[in-house]
């Protein structure tokens, strides 16, 4: 875990509210005016961001959702089993990494508006991804999910539901 602590401290990565360790990479410096977006964004935003993600095995990436569509992509160790449920309560799992013959995917997007959480798939291990969201992301458009009211909203989802949320 050494060689971790070393990753994290190198690409000076830091705690990130779902879970994990993130740095913004990219922020692009040209604007989208707030009039020009849709409804749900409460001011202007960047075209476009990007940051470094990194997780461990003995964490996860709890749910939570944005108001934009979020790219996923895949640098450095385990695979990634990235989970989201839709606005109509449909389970999706998407496997990220690099073992393209065996169904895993160098890149993903999980929809707008979507829930989505992550977990490593192999124990005592790590993903280094990177995330590009456009519009450019800001926190005043990310929601943590609440886990009863998330298990209230999809109740046939109250397993996963509960394993990928804290209280």
């Amino acid at each position: 875990m050494d060689s971790l602590k070393a990753l994290i401290e190198t690409l000076e990565l830091q705690p990130h509210p779902e879970g994990g360790y993130y740095k913004e990479t990219y922020r692009s410096k040209d604007i989208i005016v707030k009039y020009a977006l849709p409804k749900i964004f409460n001011g202007n935003r960047n075209h476009s961001t990007g940051i470094y993600y990194l997780l461990e095995s003995k964490d996860f990436s709890a749910f939570h959702r944005i108001n934009q569509d979020e790219m996923w992509h895949f640098y450095k160790g385990s695979t990634l089993i990235l989970t989201m449920i839709s606005d109509k309560g449909e389970l999706s799992t998407i496997k990220i990494g690099n073992d393209i013959t065996n169904g895993e995917t160098p890149q993903a997007v999980v929809p707008k508006g979507y829930w989505f959480a992550a977990k490593v798939e192999k124990p005592e291990s790590y993903a280094l991804l990177g995330c590009t969201v456009a519009p450019g992301f800001d926190f005043q458009d990310f929601e943590l999910a609440e886990r009863n009211k998330l298990i209230a909203e999809f109740p046939q989802h109250k397993n996963i539901i509960t394993t990928l949320t804290r209280d």
